[in-house]
């Protein structure tokens, strides 16, 4: 059998800006017959669609995803879901131990604190509701849209809170929601702290550059950063750290077969 310089069908567990880079990467391959399929969540509203094929929603647990990857003739599966899509990478491990389908975790590298920095780590976000009162009274919330629920008992904490959608009940009621979409600046994210009084940031530990001025913002300004610490991950799982990683061991292994 002629080698392919990639799989014929790569399924890509998408919705981060690495599983964007990755679709570009492999779409510039020079294979003709290679088909990419990008997966989305669809919490978005207007998702930014990479090259490619695409298809939002679920696929309806492990079982479905399984007969998805056998009636669409996948090749190999990349994870490249945001660090905190604890489910879906699950899901995917089990699913492509079931179909017999290689798997690779698209993992960007967690952030590290820098001197100067006051992070206070906790494992959820429950954790970091119950720490938010000590540490401050303004707090810059960037968890996401659908994590605000999580804080909405904290009636002395006032909010800033930053999503790309705009979020649902309930929220905190001192809550000011800002729509803004990443790549974010440094001066942006001074600006923000100022103008809004800001005197703790609350974040996952996400990685990436997107978003990390945030932290810098934090560290020059003095004020603590209270961090939910990334979930567990599937074991077994071979994992790269960036997309151009991803596209090499996706070409190392078509030209094995």
């Amino acid at each position: 059998m002629a080698a392919h310089p990639t799989p014929r069908h790569v399924l890509i567990l998408g919705g981060t800006t690495e599983a964007r880079r990755l679709a570009e990467l492999l779409a510039a391959e020079p294979e003709p017959g290679l088909t990419v399929t990008t997966s989305l969540a669809g919490r978005v509203t207007n998702p930014v669609l990479p090259p490619g094929a695409s298809r939002i929603g679920g696929f309806g647990g492990p079982q479905g995803l399984a007969t998805w990857l056998h009636t669409h003739a996948v090749d190999a599966v990349v994870d490249a879901t945001h660090p905190f899509a604890e489910r879906m990478s699950f899901n995917a491990a089990t699913a492509c131990a079931t179909a017999g389908v290689p798997l690779l975790a698209l993992r960007r590298p967690a952030w590290t604190p820098a001197p100067g920095d006051d992070w206070h780590h906790v494992p959820t976000l429950a954790a970091a509701a119950a720490a938010l009162p000590a540490l401050g009274s303004r707090a810059f919330l960037t968890t996401g849209r659908t994590d605000l629920a999580a804080f909405a008992h904290l009636d002395g904490t006032w909010f800033l809170a930053r999503s790309v959608d705009a979020p649902t009940a309930p929220l905190p009621w001192q809550t000011h929601v800002l729509l803004a979409r990443g790549p974010f600046t440094l001066d942006g994210e001074r600006e923000l702290i100022r103008e809004h009084r800001i005197d703790v940031l609350v974040t996952k530990a996400s990685g990436g550059s997107a978003t990390a001025p945030k932290l810098a913002a934090a560290r020059e300004a003095g004020i603590p950063v209270l961090v939910v610490d990334r979930p567990p991950v599937p074991r077994g799982v071979p994992a790269a750290v960036s997309p151009e990683a991803a596209a090499a061991w996706l070409r190392a292994r078509s030209q094995t077969t």
